[in-house]
């Protein structure tokens, strides 16, 4: 069944023209893959991408990284494309394309010419079906993750001290393992684990197809016909649950030492409410309250650590609304070079203390509430980004009237839904306080931002 839902989404108090209208198509083949199709006729060209609801999460125990390291083989080629020729194919035809892999999901795009849709199409439908391993290309494939996992995690005390703070956080649910997985356990990924992971997740009834662009939605419903659906559907698909977190009674701390740190920091995170389908309220209330906190230079975190009391270089919030289970909500502070980590982690208490007794500045609230909300609008103008929207959103949990509703979701939040949720969110116990140190060396002040702290939660490209 086709369905066609619209919306049009206007900001309080921006201007009519900056208004959105999405136009959204929705289909199930028979062989259980789903379909959205986003038209955008603005300019000839197309976002394809091709979703499975399986990541790092996801994995047996014993075998992190396998979803990633999966990522990474699929471009080792079938039968009928040999290793090396999806890609060039692709570049031959003026496009690009890449794949990533995180907690929730295993994503594959191309953007192309609308009119190499087709194209695409036949490439990813082979590889869903027709993955080669070839016994030369496993092993070489496996050292490049394990060259990755040193460059990206190994190198970097920040991510280093990041991968022990999830670790901490979740005492039960596998989130707590990275998704470029554990050194060790990478080290010992085969082939077959691969083929495995493979044959069990990477059918169509496990798969979103996601195009945006300049299509029309019969003929993009056509050509997935034509291309994915001649492929089987699995009758062994896993149940997708996972271990949940026991309740957690106990404040965690840890510290990471390490001669390379240049700026010492702080950092908390809380187990967070996620958005669940029909159920955003409180995760649009956590939005609201993150960028309130700590979303930029007016934030409360800012004005009161940075500018006002000047202890702080930086200060800041950050939240990940969008996962299948439990997530995340954090804080973190870069204290100036004379004042100490401990001092730092005083005054953020103090400063939250204040927030939850005092409530937030009426006017900061609704400013908040209008930018969060245009920034979701306008993050709507870009296709690839629109696709990204969705594809993050279905295979976390979501359906597609969450994501059109989001942005009137976020307008409707009260100040009493803010500090409900900073109440609920702000328990110790449900807690990791990690600090990042320097031994014996006077520290160099450097810029420190909140994507340095959340680098680590990113997902992992090809």
């Amino acid at each position: 069944m086709i369905r066609l839902l619209l919306i049009a989404l206007t900001a309080t108090g921006i201007a009519t023209a900056s208004s959105a209208q999405i136009e959204v198509t929705t289909h199930t083949l028979d062989n259980g893959m789903d379909i959205v199709v986003i038209p955008d006729n603005r300019a000839p060209v197309v976002t394809h991408m091709v979703w499975y609801r399986v990541g790092a999460a996801d994995e047996p125990p014993g075998k992190s990284g396998i979803a990633h390291y999966l990522e990474h083989l699929m471009f080792k080629g079938t039968e009928a494309i040999p290793d090396g020729e999806f890609s060039d194919i692709i570049a031959a035809n003026g496009g690009e394309e890449n794949a990533f892999t995180s907690q929730d999901y295993t994503g594959y795009f191309q953007r192309i010419a609308a009119d190499r849709l087709a194209l695409v199409m036949e490439l990813e439908a082979d590889r869903m079906q027709n993955l080669v391993i070839s016994e030369d290309s496993w092993l070489a494939e496996r050292d490049v993750i394990l060259e990755e996992r040193r460059s990206r995690v190994d190198a970097s005390p920040g991510a280093m001290l990041a991968e022990q703070r999830t670790a901490a956080l979740y005492m039960n649910h596998p989130y707590s393992t990275p998704i470029i997985g554990w050194e060790h356990e990478i080290d010992m990924l085969t082939r077959q684990d691969a083929l495995d992971f493979y044959d069990l997740y990477y059918a169509p009834n496990n798969a979103i197809l996601i195009v945006a662009g300049d299509v029309e939605p019969d003929e993009v419903i056509a050509l997935a016909e034509e291309h994915y659906g001649p492929a089987e559907p699995s009758d062994s698909l896993p149940e997708r649950v996972r271990p949940q977190e026991p309740p957690q009674l106990s404040p965690r701390r840890l510290s990471y030492t390490d001669p390379r740190v240049r700026q010492p920091y702080i950092v908390r995170s809380y187990l967070a409410t996620e958005r669940d389908a029909g159920a955003q309220d409180e995760a649009a209330a956590l939005s609201i309250l993150a960028d309130l906190l700590g979303g930029g230079v007016t934030s409360v975190l800012n004005e009161d650590l940075v500018l006002d009391q000047q202890i702080a270089l930086s200060a800041g919030a950050f939240y990940g609304g969008t996962a299948l289970d439990t997530t995340s909500f954090g804080f973190f502070v870069v204290p100036t070079v004379d004042t100490s980590l401990e001092d730092a982690e005083a005054a953020l208490d103090a400063s939250l203390a204040r927030f939850l007794e005092e409530g937030p500045d009426p006017e900061a609230l609704e400013r908040i509430k209008v930018q969060v909300r245009a920034s979701e609008i306008y993050a709507r103008d870009s296709l690839q980004g629109l696709a990204r929207t969705f594809g993050t959103a279905l295979t976390s949990g979501l359906a597609v009237e969450d994501v059109l509703s989001w942005p009137d979701t976020l307008a409707a939040v009260t100040e009493e839904d803010v500090m409900t949720a900073a109440r609920n969110l702000l328990d110790l116990r449900r807690s990791v306080t990690a600090s990042l140190l320097q031994p014996d060396v006077e520290p160099e002040p450097v810029s420190v931002t909140t994507q340095t702290i959340e680098a680590d939660d990113e997902e992992q490209s090809e």
